[in-house]
């Protein structure tokens, strides 16, 4: 899954996976992304936005990780100071990656949470 506001956003990173064989499910905000959780249990990922509306992706990470704890989220964001590295350690992150971001940067940063 793909907790992203930007749809231009969005867009590119569908672009990014084009080919790979993975199935790519969008939420507009984090609290989307923590009900498609709910829902289904079939997720084996999910990059999640850290600034979005409704709810920002550290609160959705946090109840995410309530549910599942062993699902890996990735924290994708153009702003990361080591004051947000910390408290996304806190709430859960497996991992960060920054925008933006190339193909192999994204696999790398994806293929990481299966080693």
């Amino acid at each position: 899954m793909v907790a992203e506001d930007e749809l231009i956003n969005f867009s590119y990173i569908e672009e990014l996976l084009e080919g790979t064989g993975i199935e790519i499910h969008h939420a507009l905000n984090g609290q989307v992304a923590v009900e498609l959780c709910k829902k289904n249990k079939n997720y084996d990922l999910v990059l999640m936005d850290i600034r979005m509306p409704v709810m920002n992706g550290y609160e959705a990470t946090r109840l995410i990780k309530e549910l599942r704890p062993e699902l890996p989220v990735i924290a994708q964001t153009a702003y990361i100071t080591i004051e947000e590295r910390h408290k996304a350690i806190e709430v859960g992150f497996d991992a960060f990656i920054s925008k933006p971001f190339l193909k192999e940067e994204l696999l790398e940063a994806m293929g990481k949470q299966y080693r």
